[in-house]
């Protein structure tokens, strides 16, 4: 019989504390409810946990006390025995509130725990010439619009976390976002003090990677390697590895957009030159496709002032349809250069997968097989590791989506520190 292992004289003993073991306990089972392919009765759950029948009722009662499931109808069965109730995750309890600021718009999403959009809303405007105290000030007007909504609804706002395009730092600062000038923005310092926040502080993070995040988990369980592509006025990049998001030593992984792709290429304003979103941004491609009119000496992707981007992008997908030529032209040549980019991506990486997001989702009829013909020219491995290459499941909303499924993550995650929260 093997011998336990001996306990280095000196070393800390730390036994598990019965709150602790609650609170995995707690997870455990809301775990299985969230991730159940039909709502399970207690014993269903006894039997899947190991849990005992009684663990599992008393667990069962403090979340439905905290609004975090609610019972359903008994699922029909065969058999002797009354039917069991079925337990569901609770459509009136807390609820994730995620924002996004682009350059172009500023979107707001609300979804409750089992990930239902509860409320949705999209306000076009050129950020940039904003100062950042004035856009976020704009944001706070879609917190107090979502927080109305979910009080409407008889839903708690659990938190909120916001989507910028640009470097964000572990504390919400945004270093550096340069296609909305900004710089050393403390965001939560300006947005966290919101009234319709209740305190509940606010969560920060790089747009891109909250898009990832959202795609990761509308998609199947073997979709964890991937780089998820969000095509804007700029392009950022949320790189995902079994099944977790990469950040990069200090957060900062995904700029995309500013890969050079024509080395002495285009200026772009982050200060480089030839950077990919001169090429294959928004602006860019619509610049390219003569659906905007720059002024004279412009440069079509950096001094233009914003349309509204949806009209925008639903004439080029128009004028695509139809075979215009220009409009072909420039997503070929968009395609072009993105495929360039993510093929140096993909032989660092070894991704599997290559998600269009942004305004590349509604356009990734067009460009994906340009980009998958230059995956098979430059990726070494491309002969025996395909590449897929297509459209984001979540569509235009992946940020805002991401942002707000992440609250929501938490709260399945840690239900004893929501517990606690609404029991003071």
């Amino acid at each position: 019989m093997a011998q336990p292992a001996a306990v280095p004289v000196g070393a800390a003993v730390t036994a598990v504390r019965q709150a602790s073991l609650r609170e995995h306990n707690l997870a455990l089972v809301l775990r299985q409810i969230a991730t159940a392919g039909r709502p399970p009765s207690r014993a269903d759950l006894a039997t899947a946990t190991g849990l005992t029948r009684a663990t599992v009722s008393a667990l069962v009662d403090d979340l439905i006390t905290g609004r975090l499931l609610t019972e359903v109808a008994p699922t029909p069965r065969s058999g002797a025995g009354r039917p069991a109730v079925g337990l569901t995750l609770a459509g009136h309890g807390p609820a994730g509130l995620g924002l996004e600021i682009n350059v172009d718009y500023l979107a707001a999403v609300l979804v409750d725990l089992a990930g239902t959009v509860r409320h949705r809303a999209v306000r076009r405007v050129d950020l940039r010439p904003v100062p950042p105290a004035e856009a976020l000030g704009l944001a706070g007007e879609l917190i107090t619009e979502a927080a109305a909504e979910a009080d409407r609804q008889d839903l708690t706002l659990a938190g909120t976390a916001l989507a910028v395009p640009g470097l964000v730092t572990a504390t919400g600062l945004v270093r550096l976002a340069p296609n909305l000038g900004w710089r050393d923005v403390d965001v939560p310092a300006l947005l966290g003090g919101h009234p319709a926040l209740g305190g509940r502080g606010l969560g920060v993070e790089n747009e891109a990677n909250l898009a990832a995040l959202g795609e990761l988990h509308a998609g199947p369980p073997e979709s964890g390697n991937f780089i998820y592509i969000s095509g804007e006025v700029g392009i950022g990049a949320g790189i995902v590895l079994n099944g977790t998001l990469f950040r990069g030593a200090r957060g900062w992984s995904g700029e995309l957009g500013h890969v050079p792709v024509h080395p002495e290429g285009l200026p772009c304003r982050c200060g480089g030159r030839g950077c990919l979103e001169q090429y294959a941004g928004q602006e860019a491609i619509l610049a390219a496709a003569r659906l905007t009119d720059p002024p004279a000496g412009a440069h079509p992707a950096r001094d233009r002032p914003a349309p509204a981007p949806g009209a925008a992008v639903a004439r080029l997908v128009e004028a695509a349809t139809r075979e215009d030529p220009a409009a072909s032209r420039a997503l070929v040549e968009a395609a072009t250069s993105l495929g360039v980019a993510v093929a140096g991506v993909i032989n660092l990486l070894d991704v599997d997968t290559v998600v269009l997001g942004g305004v590349y989702a509604p356009l990734a009829r067009w460009l994906a097989p340009t980009v998958e013909d230059e995956i098979r020219r430059r990726v070494l491995t491309a002969a025996w590791s395909p590449v897929t290459v297509r459209a984001a499941l979540l569509g235009g909303d992946a940020a805002a989506l991401g942002a707000a499924g992440s609250v929501v993550r938490t709260v399945l995650e840690q239900p004893a520190r929501w517990l606690g929260r609404t029991a003071r």
